[in-house]
């Protein structure tokens, strides 16, 4: 049990994913800017925020992401971090996240569940 200095109490937040910690803002709005920006389809119609999430192969998303890898690499070489660096790096974290969404798909999302403790044997 927690107890806070204004004698209010909480539960241990022990085995509890910290996505504050584990999250970036400033990364989650560049990421959101990037798909924002690419919700234009070529006939100018919008598509939908979750689109992607209809189903798309995993081969296409590999192949994607390696382009995308080396426009990463060619910057990285190149010692730019401009506007291709922040677009290439958001296009492979698409790519990257559309395939652990496959990866995942049929599984439930659990909810309400605790982690096991990251210092156990077995975890990577």
């Amino acid at each position: 049990m927690r107890t806070f200095v204004t004698g209010a109490t909480r539960d241990e937040d022990k085995g509890k994913l910290d996505y504050e910690g584990f999250l970036s803002p400033a990364v989650l709005r560049r990421y959101a800017e990037f798909m924002h920006k690419h919700r234009i389809q070529p006939d100018g119609a919008l598509r939908a925020a979750d689109n992607w999430q209809k189903g798309i192969p995993e081969e296409a998303y590999m192949k994607s992401l390696w382009r995308h890898f080396m426009d990463i690499w060619a910057c990285w070489r190149n010692g730019e971090k401009g506007a291709l660096w922040e677009e290439a790096l958001c296009a492979a974290l698409f790519n990257i996240s559309g395939l652990l969404f496959e990866t995942l798909r049929d599984r439930p999302i659990p909810v309400g569940q605790e982690v096991p403790d990251p210092r156990s044997a077995g975890n990577e």
